[in-house]
């Protein structure tokens, strides 16, 4: 059913799912975030329709709300064209397009490390 539910949220944000590794209601999160971040640039800009907002905003903020809400250690890429090879935690990876852009979000442990 989950599965279900997130086709649809892909569906009607205009987003294409292109790999993940994510429980569903983590992968609805990052649609709706960014399909949020990406139509804000465009109601509250007087860019033209044709520009498109700064991957480097939209990979930032993604990253923020994703370590403030499931802890570090959050990466994101964001481009219109990137080659990425990755290792990530289990269940935390996805790969998204969204108008013309891609979005890659994947997780990575963190360890302190400790002076002797």
């Amino acid at each position: 059913m989950e599965e279900v539910n997130l086709a649809a949220t892909a569906i009607s944000l205009n987003v294409r799912l292109r790999s993940s590794d994510m429980l569903a209601h983590m992968q609805q999160h990052a649609l709706r975030f960014t399909r949020s971040l990406v139509d804000d640039y465009y109601s509250e800009s007087s860019a033209p329709k044709t520009s498109r907002p700064n991957p480097t905003h939209l990979a930032r903020a993604l990253k923020k709300e994703f370590d403030d809400a499931y802890g570090p250690a959050w990466h994101c890429v964001v481009g219109k064209s990137f080659g990425s090879f990755v290792t990530h935690s289990p269940a935390g990876f996805l790969y998204f397009s969204i108008d013309s852009l891609s979005v890659l979000l994947f997780k990575t442990e963190v360890q302190l490390v400790k002076e002797s």
